[in-house]
């Protein structure tokens, strides 16, 4: 049964890389185009100065700065969400390189994130070697 879901997991692995990518691409020419990367963001910018930068490109569908989710301070890059293609086309060309609030910034499509494995996702609850506490001597 292990040896099953470790050839499992291997298969899943080597083909995601192969097919799943090449399956995604395909969709993302059609859905995830829209989408930019921001990055070297200042930290004074938020969401609303970062829409205001990049709507004269087209409709901007959201503009959202990521925030550290301990400090709630900006950690320095975001993404931009056009309603068309051509729209996030002109952003990318006009505005990689370019400076806002004191910063040079990049810009890139945003790539899908891969999913997460590990702790929740593969079953298990992370760390620890399991078995019994060290000094349980009972069987």
């Amino acid at each position: 049964m292990a040896f099953c879901i470790k050839f499992g997991s291997f298969l899943k692995h080597s083909l995601s890389a192969n097919v799943q990518g090449s399956m995604l691409n395909s969709i993302r020419g059609v859905a995830s185009t829209t989408k930019l990367f921001i990055g070297g963001l200042s930290f004074g910018t938020d969401d609303h100065s970062l829409r205001d930068a990049f709507s004269s490109f087209g409709e901007v569908v959201e503009a959202r700065v990521i925030l550290d989710r301990d400090t709630g301070r900006s950690r320095g890059f975001g993404f931009i969400n056009y309603s068309s293609d051509e729209s996030a086309s002109s952003a990318l060309q006009a505005m990689d390189g370019q400076e806002l609030q004191g910063r040079n910034i990049r810009v890139s499509y945003a790539n899908e994130r891969e999913p997460r494995t590990g702790s929740f996702n593969s079953g298990g609850f992370g760390g620890g070697y399991g078995g019994r506490a060290v000094g349980d001597d009972s069987f």
